[in-house]
């Protein structure tokens, strides 16, 4: 059905590079993982938009990790996994709780400056951490301020060569390794790029759905390109939603940081009444997924597309000084947070599956790494923890660089050739495919599924197939054709998964189910759906 690679080509006739390391994205991921690779080889950075563009300049609440005496390893890592609902691999989230702090450290020394209290780290709360041990940086921008400080150590480095612009198509491989990539270049000419390892750190795929946090390009092009080459990708059926999405007319799905319940807001149905006491004990800190489908059931009730977030009880300048950037934002569409509530819905915010990884980031195929959104490393299970994402990333970037040294130099190849016959793109644009795409898994895949609902998005994904066999040659086609592929594991995932875990919320499987299902469910492209145990210690 999905076929190996999205375009005809013969190498022979194409421009050829050659890399040490090949990183693919530039959010923090592809970022600290080419300063820490290039400290002993020349690293390829490419991404299909600027620098600076990636699900990470967006990031709000911050980054989690100990860096307080009152904290502990032992207590984030009890965090994470009771919000990873029985799915996360101890292992992983053990090198995430005792390796965080030392990245810390280390972005620190690479320029980021976080925020400070009288000369220590200021630190904040979010729903299910038990402490305060949130990072931020500017208030509410800690994303852009990394991105930030590590492009800069990027675009300076003598060691690492930028290609801005550039859509990967596919990944090459040969004999069970990943040998490098095929790149469309900004004129629509495509190279061949060889290296003796390519890390994957593409961000996820939130333009699944019409309502999303995430920016345009999060159309999971890693997790596709790596599920076409052959890669295991796992768990792709959890999809975290984001409870508090602005939802205003004319406004964005912009995110509303979690960091404000953590510092005190409300949530209020439409007729002002507080509600999450009825849903949980722990209220609005409760874990995403269960305010998640607290405020749909309160919209649902009350007949409402929204609910609202108030935090109007609190003094005005320190919310205008701890949320600079939602306080203006807001406020250009006529919301002043601190006099009024803000209207809020769910919208999907992150992926907790991806290309399934060991602890040092090696997929299932030799020389091919992930890390980021894209992998699947363990350490968020059904439902990621708040904003142990960004601190996942510099650990595993900096587990990824330790093994690299001991990878053998990649030796000769043959030159690859693919032809699979392809018809003319004559259906509908790609603009009106994407738009249908996204209203099917908003419609069945989203918050609360139900059998009937994906077996009809499977049905309405599979109506759109044919495409796999055209001329896909744009960035938007390419990007279309790997929203597809996500969007079917997403919903083959989410049709095998009958019960209720985190993210993945069946009505007609309400309950969870650990005799059966505390598991992984791993999907490969020649060999299906399988299922994997978790790694108990």
């Amino acid at each position: 059905m999905i076929p190996r690679y999205l375009v005809d080509f013969d190498v022979a006739g194409l421009n050829q590079l050659e890399a040490d390391v090949l990183i693919i994205g530039s959010g923090i991921a592809g970022l600290y993982t080419a300063i820490k690779a290039a400290e002993n080889r020349k690293v390829l950075l490419i991404t299909k938009k600027s620098l600076m563009e990636s699900n990470t300049r967006y990031a709000q609440g911050g980054i989690a990790a100990v860096t307080s005496d009152e904290d502990s390893p032992a207590y984030h890592m009890e965090d994470t996994l009771i919000a990873g609902a029985g799915l996360c691999e101890p292992e992983a989230v053990r090198a995430l709780v005792h390796e965080g702090p030392d990245g810390i450290q280390e972005l620190i020394r690479l320029g980021t400056a976080f925020d400070r209290v009288g000369g220590e780290l200021a630190l904040t709360r979010e729903g299910a951490h038990s402490h305060r041990r949130i990072l931020h940086a500017n208030g509410d921008a800690t994303g852009y301020e990394v991105v930030r400080a590590l492009s800069q150590q990027v675009a300076a480095h003598p060691g690492i060569e930028v290609w801005e612009e550039c859509m990967v198509i596919d990944l090459l491989t040969e004999h069970g390794e990943c040998i490098g990539a095929l790149v469309q270049m900004p004129d629509g000419e495509r190279s061949y790029i060889t290296a003796n390892a390519t890390i994957l750190c593409s961000g996820g795929s939130g333009q699944l759905y019409r309502y999303t946090t995430n920016p345009e390009i999060a159309t999971g092009d890693g997790i596709a390109m790596a599920y076409r080459a052959g890669a295991i990708v796992r768990d792709m059926e959890f999809i975290q939603f984001h409870p508090t999405a602005l939802c205003h007319p004319g406004a964005p799905r912009f995110l509303i940081s979690e960091a404000v319940r953590g510092e005190g807001a409300v949530l209020r149905n439409i007729h002002g009444e507080r509600f999450m006491d009825k849903y949980d004990s722990r209220q609005e800190l409760a874990p995403r997924d269960i305010v998640a489908r607290a405020i749909i059931h309160e919209m649902e009730r009350t007949q409402s597309t929204f609910v609202y977030l108030d935090i109007t009880h609190e003094p005005p300048e320190r919310v205008k000084q701890r949320f600079p950037t939602i306080y203006q934002t807001c406020l250009s569409y006529g919301l002043d947070m601190t006099t009024g509530w803000l209207p809020i819905a769910p919208a999907a915010h992150y992926m907790m599956g991806g290309i399934q990884t060991n602890l040092y980031g090696e997929s299932s195929i030799g020389r091919l790494y992930a890390c980021g959104e894209t992998s699947s490393t363990g350490v968020h299970g059904a439902n990621r923890l708040a904003s142990n994402s960004l601190s996942e990333a510099i650990v595993f970037a900096n587990r990824i660089t330790e093994r690299l040294p001991s990878l053998p130099p990649l030796v000769g190849h043959t030159l690859i050739s693919y032809s699979d016959n392809r018809a003319e793109y004559q259906a509908s644009t790609v603009v009106e495919r994407r738009h249908k795409l996204q209203e099917t898994m908003v419609h069945y895949a989203g918050v609360r599924r139900h059998r009937d609902g994906l077996q009809a998005a499977l049905e309405e994904l599979h109506g759109q197939v044919p495409v796999f066999q055209t001329v896909i040659a744009s960035r938007e086609e390419i990007e279309f054709a790997n929203l597809l592929t996500c969007a079917l594991l997403v919903v083959d995932g989410a049709l095998l998964r009958e019960e209720s875990r985190g993210a993945h919320y069946r009505e007609d499987f309400p309950e969870t189910d650990d005799c059966v299902w505390r598991k992984h469910v791993q999907q490969r492209r020649e060999q299906g759906i399988t299922e994997e145990s978790i790694h108990d210690i």
